[in-house]
């Protein structure tokens, strides 16, 4: 079996909803980092790319029909080159990731760029049609995240809770504290803090250049979701699901706009153009939960990879997780036997500071734990995330 090659990796800076990029397209913005891809590693005859993988959640706006295909247009790639889009809601990036590495690996592909994409800002409303003739109901659902058209026999079956109540069905049913979930939190701000200040995410972003009407493009160079806080700010935010909770604004992830997109080749690509070796993908395995708690998804797929690869969490000196929510992220590392404030985990911090950009989110953490590889030696980093209706994802790579 060949290997699969991670040769680079980018993405754009993540917005706050109704932000920086809040008048860029989706399809647009995916085509950001594709292009920078492209830019950076000139020497490729892009006629010879297999495919382009992204993830998009929502698919609903301008990203339908197939927004990795008119991204990969849109990016100036040679049409020839085809696009398929991917729907894992916040597995998606990553997925895609894992997707085009078993197609090297199969030696189906020699060259794919894989990523993710999700505007949250410009996510629209939708209405479904008329279920009877003359009929005069009417219903309206918002794409920006959640349940929309539900299945009344799902519903009954396994329940419809929202992403913010799933956190608090963790919370409860694996006991983490509103305390605790608030440290986890100020940990992520304070990491993304120090990171931004030194400079530390700057190599994997890529600037996304806004047009305005009556002026010259502004350009879009840093991610705008982390806020300064306090431990005493976020104890006084007030519950999402219920006044008296412990899931709030404060100890959640964002809601936001981004792209990412990675480079990925066999050996003989490698060798052809000229590319570099800088990691490998060992392997992804994803994994079933219970839809109301989605967020421990996490642990059983880090587990199943764990075992498929004979490896364990102590050989690795990356870990990313996405924090979805502080109660499931400290719920799946307490399940995982690491300490809340383990140092390998999310050292840059993540996406409670970062922002999460539904089907950008697990491309990002890929990206983000290959520089990270990279700034401290190191050799293997994991990456795990949980998803909607209850699922899990993990992918390990290692740097060469």
């Amino acid at each position: 079996m060949n290997d699969a090659y991670i040769c680079d990796a980018i993405r754009t800076p993540f917005a706050r909803y109704g932000g920086a990029l809040r008048d860029v397209r989706t399809d647009d913005l995916a085509a950001v980092p594709i292009r920078a891809l492209a830019e950076r590693n000139s020497g490729v005859d892009w006629r010879m790319l297999d495919d382009v993988i992204f993830g998009c959640a929502n698919q609903a706006g301008e990203d339908n029909r197939n927004v990795a295909r008119m991204a990969t247009l849109l990016a100036g790639m040679p049409v020839e080159v085809p696009g398929a889009t991917l729907n894992r809601l916040c597995g998606s990036g990553m997925d895609a990731i894992g997707t085009a590495a078993r197609a090297l690996k199969a030696g189906e592909a020699r060259l794919i760029i894989a990523g993710g994409v999700e505007s949250m800002t410009r996510a629209p409303f939708v209405m479904p049609k008329a279920t009877s003739a003359f009929s005069r109901q009417a219903e309206i659902y918002d794409t920006t995240i959640g349940w929309r058209f539900v299945n009344a026999k799902l519903k009954h079956g396994y329940g419809i809770d929202s992403m913010p109540e799933t956190a608090e069905n963790v919370a409860a049913q694996f006991e983490v504290s509103r305390a605790d979930q608030d440290a986890f939190a100020w940990r992520s701000q304070q990491r993304v803090a120090r990171a931004q200040q030194a400079g530390m995410l700057t190599d994997e972003i890529v600037a996304v250049d806004i047009p305005q009407k009556r002026s010259d493009a502004i350009r879009f160079v840093r991610d705008e979701h982390p806020r300064e806080t306090s431990i005493e700010s976020l104890a006084n935010l007030k519950g999402i699901v219920r006044p008296d909770g412990t899931v709030t604004a404060g100890n959640a992830s964002g809601v936001n706009d981004g792209a990412c997109a990675l480079l990925l080749a066999n050996a003989a690509a490698i060798d052809q153009y000229g590319l570099r070796r800088r990691a490998r993908v060992l392997g992804m395995a994803t994994a079933g939960v219970e839809p109301r708690i989605m967020g421990i998804g996490p642990a059983p797929a880090t587990q199943k990879l764990l075992a498929r690869l004979d490896m364990s969490l102590s050989q690795f000196d990356v870990i990313e997780i996405n924090e979805a929510f502080a109660a499931q992220s400290l719920a799946v590392m307490r399940l995982l036997g690491l300490a809340d404030d383990e140092p390998r985990v999310n050292p840059n911090g993540g996406a409670i500071a970062l922002g999460h950009p539904l089907g950008a989110s697990g491309a990002r953490l890929v990206t983000t734990a290959l520089y990270q590889l990279e700034r401290v030696s190191g050799k293997y980093a994991l990456c795990t995330m949980c998803i909607g209706v209850g699922q899990g994802i993990a992918l390990a790579i290692e740097r060469l």
